[in-house]
């Protein structure tokens, strides 16, 4: 072969391989049957599992055991893989119901980790055998195995809906499923009303269905208009809340107590979460978190004092935690085992009853095939006890009696009179000969001789008689769809009361109680309004002491540093923070460490880089201005309520570039102006000049030949412009005498007056 013509262009040698492994993930391995619910991995464990005996009233067998069988027979991948797929199914806390019966170590709720196969065993669930039941009367299609040796079902009988009892989720190629597990009462009464009305709507199975029910159980607070919506589209989301209740310890204090956790969180997570938003004391009324945990769940969140809200408590905890989380819908399944799609609550349901209805069908059949054979049998047993002498003479004398007897002719000169015998069998179709088929003369032969009795050949006639009645009846089902349908109905119920309230597991877990989104509960409603005196060093060391002390006081450093910013707060007040890269932080009064040590580095507390210093530190009060300026001598005026950040990166305000620095930060106050550079030039110019803007570089406030900007503030011109000269006096310049160092905003200015400080600041 010239090898010219095995060559094909790249794009579409590529596109033709990755569209069969996209096909083989979504149709082998990431989305579930609707008609059983499962994916291939899980079918074959449920199949394994039946072909070593493993019932639910039987004994355990080692998971090793099962998981290398289902590798070596059916599903040739890890057996990691195919463990970890069969622990799930194990996993009470995971599974709604669940389709292996573990014994041992099977993980738990905090997030553990199943033990190795080798000491786990398992066995299959009630749940798992009523999807497994009928199999073997050829209620579906089977397939060959991977290497052709076995044979294995494409799909499970199902007696109940499992994809949407169980649930089920998978990321394939280009989609991807997640559906929640449901209570299977209410599924089945779902599945009998739409037996009733065909043509029901999905806002009517919801009477039927309100909510998923999962398995750890919680409270589903979503409204029933986004629930309706999301089951008609196949597409939307759950608000799941753990569920909690107030416990009384006497003498008015109180605490919650935590008795069931949002499905598929980890409670040991939970609880790092619960404990790093104390340490962060980013839910301050919350003051500790305990896990007193044993077979059920029980945290204990204790409130910082008694005069907190629960409910505010608890709002705050739902927004910050996984204490509530939104568990998002996504019914895409396999139709029919071949086509993906995105269906709605009656579209699945509708492909489990139509699955249940070809089950039923494809059973009833296959009964009439085994019925056919063994009236067939029958027949030809009774024609023997009938004639019974010529059938032994035959036995004794003929070389074939085999043969001997399918040549015999058993008409009616044969048979002994209706008189004497319960039975008359039928004349031939003729009205001839009478003869016996392969099958019946090889049931005589295989005949046992005790079974030569009088009571034998009366059971016999039984047994046809009422294999005839039981013929009927399959004839008439298959022929009727009324039938059918009503023959469902039944075996639904029947289901309904294996797995219902009177199931160990059967009653509704999770609580549906419409509420609201959880408020947003503003930092100060939760904190306790103390004064405090805030303290940061030279090198950025900030703590908040108790009380309102003396801001002259003497206090502690670390040695090589000092005090730098000193000031009275509350507990309830926001700081703000400039440094010299032009961005404002913002960190919580109630946040900063106690006064006992020297404090923590401001920098853990914020993103604040090492190469930034701090450049000012600000009481957050609402409604005011503030002047900010570079040391190049660019600035604007800023509203205050601009500048507060949300996160620890904090916000970019003023832009600075190269060696530039932010310099100033100053509440405005006052119609005017005063800047001063480090040449010693100072200038005055009327506010109105500056612009206000959100961020920026800002406009030019002073020109400069050499140096830049040393400091600047705003005044008023009618109270003149004040400074502390070296000697601690105030030093005042008034009108007129001021009006020698007014002029327009970006104008050099002039020599400052005698006296101003020789640090060119004004404080």
């Amino acid at each position: 072969m010239n090898p010219r013509n095995l060559a094909e262009p790249l794009r579409r040698a590529i596109g033709e391989r990755y569209l069969t492994y996209a096909l083989s993930t979504i149709m082998n391995r990431a989305l579930p049957d609707a008609r059983d619910g499962l994916k291939p991995v899980h079918r074959r464990i449920l199949f394994a599992m039946r072909e070593l005996r493993l019932s639910s009233s039987g004994g355990f067998r080692k998971s090793a055991k099962i998981s290398g069988d289902v590798m070596g027979n059916y599903h040739p991948h890890g057996d990691a893989a195919i463990y970890d797929a069969m622990a799930r199914l194990a996993q009470d806390f995971v599974i709604r119901y669940p389709l292996v019966d573990g014994q041992g170590n099977f993980g738990n709720i905090d997030g553990d980790n199943p033990a190795a196969s080798r000491y786990t065993e398992a066995r299959l669930s009630p749940a798992a055998e009523a999807l497994l039941d009928g199999l073997n009367e050829n209620a579906v299609d089977w397939r060959p195995n991977y290497d052709g040796t076995l044979e294995e079902p494409t799909v499970l009988p199902a007696a109940f809906p499992n994809l949407l009892a169980n649930g089920a989720s998978g990321i394939a190629v280009g989609m991807a499923t997640n559906i929640p597990p449901h209570n299977i009462g209410e599924l089945i009464d779902a599945c009998l009303h739409f037996i009733k009305t065909p043509n029901a709507q999905d806002d009517t199975l919801v009477n039927y269905i309100p909510g998923p029910d999962f398995p750890t159980g919680g409270v589903l607070v979503e409204g029933r208009d986004q629930i309706l919506e999301a089951y008609r589209t196949g597409r939307g989301s759950f608000r799941l809340r753990a569920k909690w209740h107030i416990e009384d310890l006497g003498r008015g204090t109180w605490q919650i107590v935590v008795t069931e956790i949002p499905y598929q969180v980890q409670k040991s997570k939970l609880v790092e979460r619960l404990a790093e938003l104390i340490q962060t004391k980013k839910v301050p009324i919350l003051a500790d978190i305990r896990d007193e945990s044993a077979e059920d769940v029980r945290m204990i969140l204790e409130p910082r004092s008694k005069n907190v809200d629960p409910d505010v408590m608890m709002s705050t905890l739902f927004r910050n935690s996984d204490l509530e989380v939104r568990f998002s819908l996504n019914m895409n399944v396999l139709i029919d085992g071949v086509t993906p799609k995105v269906c709605s609550l009656k579209e699945v349901l509708r492909a489990f009853l139509d699955f249940r209805r070809d089950v039923l069908i494809r059973r009833s059949r296959h009964r009439m095939e085994k019925i056919d054979h063994r009236l067939e049998v029958l027949e030809g047993l009774i024609v023997a006890f009938l004639n019974l002498d010529r059938v032994i003479d035959i036995i004794r004398y003929d070389d074939d009696p085999k043969s001997a007897l399918m040549r015999e002719d058993w008409g009616r000169d044969h048979v002994r009179a209706a008189s004497e015998r319960d039975y008359v069998p039928p004349p031939p179709a003729d009205g001839g000969e009478m003869s016996l088929t392969e099958v019946q003369a090889e049931a005589i032969l295989n005949m046992r001789l005790r079974s030569l009795r009088r009571l034998e050949e009366i059971e016999l006639v039984a047994e046809r008689d009422r294999l005839m009645e039981e013929r009927a009846g399959l004839e008439d089902l298959l022929e009727s769809e009324d039938l059918q349908w009503s023959r469902i109905s039944e075996q639904l119920r029947e289901t309904k009361k294996a797995f219902g309230r009177d199931h160990t597991r059967g009653a509704r877990m999770t609580l549906i109680d419409e509420a609201g989104e959880s408020e947003d509960v503003p930092l100060e409603a939760m904190i306790e309004r103390e004064p405090v005196t805030v303290v940061c060093s030279e090198r950025g060391w900030i703590r908040a002491l108790t009380g309102h002390i003396a801001l002259d006081r003497e206090l502690k450093f670390k040695d090589g540093d000092g005090p730098r910013f000193i000031f009275h707060a509350e507990t309830t007040d926001k700081l703000l923070v400039f440094a010299s890269n032009g961005r404002f932080y913002t960190v919580s009064a109630a946040a900063l460490p106690g006064g006992r040590g020297m404090g923590e580095p401001l920098r853990l507390m914020v993103d604040l880089p090492n190469e930034a210093e701090i450049v000012d530190i600000l009481i957050h009060q609402p409604g005011r201005r503030l002047l900010l300026a570079s040391s190049a001598g660019d600035g604007f005026v800023v509203a205050e309520d601009e500048v507060v950040a949300q996160t620890r990166a904090g916000k970019q305000v003023l832009t600075v570039r190269g060696d530039t620095r932010a310099k100033v930060c100053r509440v405005v106050r006052g119609d005017a102006v005063a800047v001063v550079g480090e040449n010693r030039k100072l200038l005055v110019f009327d506010r109105a000049e500056l612009p206000e803007m959100a961020k920026g570089k800002g406009v030019r406030l002073q020109k400069y030949k050499d140096g830049g900007l040393s400091d600047a503030l705003t005044f008023s011109l009618a109270d003149g412009l004040s400074w502390r000269d070296p000697a601690g006096r105030t030093r005042l310049v008034a009108q007129p005498e001021l009006d020698e160092w007014r002029a327009r905003r970006a104008t050099a200015g002039r020599m400052a007056p005698r006296g101003f400080p020789r640090d060119n600041r004004f404080t």
